[in-house]
């Protein structure tokens, strides 16, 4: 496992120049990997917010892909290279979400996330997110539910780790 300095992990928003990096790790990291065209998309997209986590000038260590709309934030995507895991890189992304959000007026947020995804799911639930619901056979690949989290974001929580 590769280790880093924390106080050298920078976020930022993402820019196309970055999708090779950040299509490198979502094909590695997820089962039904987004496209190279669907990023592109994002990136265009209004509600649209796209962020990459590197530790200084180097390849992108992880990215979050998120929307806001009507005070509300959808998280729909975040990825940390296999070498970068629970390093706090997602958590890094994870806050610098939260704090745009709230900054642009956002009162809650929102996510669907695999019950078998333990590790993400203590993630979430370590900022505020809470189980709200289910989504039937949500995951095409295994037709897995999904559950619903929700956080309100008037309430600050974050252990920073």
């Amino acid at each position: 496992m590769t280790s880093y300095d924390p106080e050298k992990l920078v976020v930022s928003e993402m820019e196309a120049r970055d999708l090779p990096d950040v299509l490198a790790i979502e094909g590695a990291v997820f089962s039904l990997p987004w496209t190279e065209n669907m990023f592109r998309r994002e990136l265009l997209i209004p509600t649209s917010r796209n962020l990459t986590a590197r530790i200084e000038e180097a390849s992108i260590a992880g990215y979050i892909n998120y929307w806001i709309i009507a005070g509300e934030v959808h998280l729909h995507n975040i990825a940390v290279g296999k070498h970068l895991q629970r390093q706090g890189v997602a958590s890094a992304l994870m806050r610098a979400m939260l704090v745009r959000a709230r900054r642009e007026g956002a009162h809650c947020a929102t996510l669907e996330v695999r019950p078998s995804n333990l590790p993400a799911r203590i993630l979430y639930e370590r900022f505020g997110f809470v189980v709200e619901g289910i989504r039937p056979l949500y995951y095409d690949d295994t037709k897995e539910d999904a559950l619903i989290m929700w956080a309100d974001l008037c309430e600050e929580k974050d252990d920073n780790r």
